[in-house]
This record gives C-alpha cells, structure tokens and sequence, in this order.
C-alpha cells in the first residue's frame, strides 16, 4: 500500500495535482500488516468506517451500516411527509 500511496503521489505532482495531507486518511481492507503508510514522510490518519460520496465505507466491506443509514435518512424524510398529509 505504501508504493501505491508513492506512485499516486508522483504521478499527482506530475500533472500539477496536490493532495492535502490533512485531509488524506487511510482505510486499511483486511490488511495483514500494521505499518503505518507515510505521504512526503507523514504518517497519514488510519480511520475506521468513514462516510464517502453518501455511503458509509468500513474496514471489512460490509454494507450493514450504510444500509442502516440509508433507512434511517428514508424514515425521517417519510415521517416529515406525515405533517402535510394531516
């Protein structure tokens, strides 16, 4: 993972592209090792689940949460719905 992390940001400086370390976090998906990965010799944040683009992403893949989520957004909007047909 840590090449992969060097070779985007070579690539990225290449093209003019730059990455925000702040804002740069890493989900490990069933990894094995527990090294840290670095960007320009900074350890970048391991998270645990995280919310991207709407979907709730987590360490083992499931989908559990984000279906939950999903339901939950659905209810609130379907009980706020319930004032204006009374």
């Amino acid at each position: 993972m840590q090449m992969k992390t060097a070779s985007v940001a070579a690539v990225s400086a290449s093209v003019g592209l730059n990455r925000h370390k702040g804002k740069t976090k890493v989900l490990k998906f069933k990894a094995e090792n527990g090294r840290p990965i670095t960007l320009d010799d900074e350890t970048l944040e391991d998270v645990e689940p995280f919310t991207y683009l709407g979907s709730i992403i987590d360490e083992q893949g499931g989908s559990d949460a984000d279906v939950k989520a999903r339901i939950g957004k659905a209810r609130t909007a379907f009980l706020q719905l319930k004032n204006i047909w009374n």
